[in-house]
């Protein structure tokens, strides 16, 4: 029972600490010192000072603040503008037409932001006037930019994938690869959506009476060769193992400012406002990763993840059993806390777990990125939800009703991963691999 007195008292300072608004990265601090004096003999000072150095010190790091940048300096250029003139002339014939601009459009830039507000917020720019405008449903144009949105958390470079390889310990290429075909997956099960929608309300779908020849789409295509070419740059680097994930994110800062330069928008402004609005997404993040690592340490001297991951082996649960008491527990955490918050609290008493169950744990980040997604759209603090509230004034509740469908599609994309786990592990075990960080 001690495992348990334990708990008790690490998860009641957590959310008394949590609960008086203190930010996420103290309060992990807080209950590392408790845990600290209260169950060791080590000084507690002393123990948190190194352990937070080693855990923000990590080379690998680096690529964080570099991909954070590059979606920074990207989302103050024209490019939203531009995505959608070079989208619509092929999505517009699709079942669903111009909706679809949202998922490729959010496709397409997760691929070169890796977070999912500056997915939404950059795609939603581009498309909400331009969908509102031609007359499709607002509810379509909210729910299924909402949800798509998230799938800056899963295809590379993402964020939640780089904390999540450095929590493990893994290489952050082989997660990157295994995040492309599900990303894809997911992307082409939003557009199914689309598609349903369409056959079944065709009334509400907008005859917009645009057929542009094979060369006119081509044309239109222009657009898009710039956002093409900096995927290709970083994600292809990455892939042909050319480039470790770092060295890719500073070539896509790079990139970034090229493209901004060549579009007449990199000014000293938007250059200082980039590095600024880096700066702080960048030390929130590491903050909360230097607190995760004290709590880590904590939690490893009273041995509460072994005696845990003891308690679970002793229930004798089946590896799915354990993977879906693990997607409710994620989906109810994420109701409170943002994704990377979710992750790094729980790696030290999971991670264990999972490597107890004989889980891969290459195919465990990826199932944890599709729960984390799913926390993106739930209230009553899913991000998204308070992106789209201030990009379009709707009320919490209506977005959150609006994107159900797309909550829907990800619980059944945990289950095609559970059923289809090639699906994760083909890339990373069949690509040339580069250096880890």
């Amino acid at each position: 029972m001690e495992e348990f007195y334990l708990t008790a008292i690490f998860l009641f300072v957590l959310f008394l600490l949590l609960g008086t608004g203190v930010w996420v990265g103290l309060a992990l601090f807080g209950v590392a010192f408790v845990g600290l004096e209260l169950f060791t003999s080590r000084p507690a000072g002393d123990a948190m000072t190194t352990v937070i150095w080693s855990g923000t010190s990590s080379w690998t790091l680096t690529a964080l603040p570099l991909f954070i940048w590059m979606g920074e300096v990207l989302y103050r250029t024209r490019l939203s503008e531009d995505m959608f003139r070079g989208l619509a002339p092929w999505m517009s014939r699709l079942p669903g037409g111009l909706v679809h601009t949202n998922i490729v459009g959010c496709t397409i830039f997760a691929a070169v932001s890796g977070s999912s507000a500056a997915t939404l917020t950059t795609v939603g720019k581009m498309s909400i006037p331009e969908l509102r405008k031609r007359g499709y449903p607002e509810r379509m144009i909210i729910g299924t930019l909402t949800g798509a949105a998230t799938l800056g958390l899963m295809i590379p470079p993402s964020l939640t994938l780089i904390v999540y390889g450095v929590t493990v310990n893994e290489s952050i290429s082989k997660l990157f690869l295994a995040g492309i075909l599900p990303g894809l997956t997911l992307a082409l099960l939003f557009m199914g959506y689309v598609a349903f929608w369409s056959f079944t309300r065709p009334e509400e779908v907008p005859d917009l009476g645009e057929k542009l020849g094979l060369r006119q789409k081509l044309w239109e295509s222009r657009f898009l060769m710039p956002v093409i070419a900096l995927i290709t740059v970083v994600i292809g680097s990455m892939y042909l193992g050319i480039a470790t994930a770092t060295e890719a994110a500073a070539f896509g800062v790079i990139g970034s400012m090229v493209l901004a330069f060549f579009q007449g928008s990199l000014s000293f402004k938007t250059f200082q406002e980039s590095l600024i609005g880096a700066t702080r997404t960048s030390a929130m993040i590491m903050f909360i990763l230097a607190g995760a690592a004290a709590l880590s340490l904590a939690m490893g001297f009273t041995g509460l993840p072994r005696a845990l991951a003891g308690w679970i082996d002793t229930l004798e649960l089946s590896p799915f059993v354990l993977l879906l008491a693990l997607m409710v527990f994620y989906i109810i955490l994420g109701c409170f806390l943002d994704g990377i918050s979710s992750v790094v609290l729980t790696m030290a008493i999971v991670e264990p777990m999972i490597r107890q169950a004989g889980i891969d744990i290459i195919w465990f980040g990826i199932f944890i990125v599709v729960v984390v997604e799913m926390a993106q759209i739930t209230p009553p603090i899913g991000f998204n939800l308070f992106v789209m509230q201030g990009m379009t004034k709707h009320g919490m509740g209506y977005i959150a009703k609006t994107a159900l469908p797309m909550f829907l599609i990800m619980v059944g994309m945990v289950f095609i991963l559970i059923f289809f786990p090639d699906l994760v592990t083909y890339l990373p075990e069949n690509m040339k691999q580069p250096g880890q960080g």
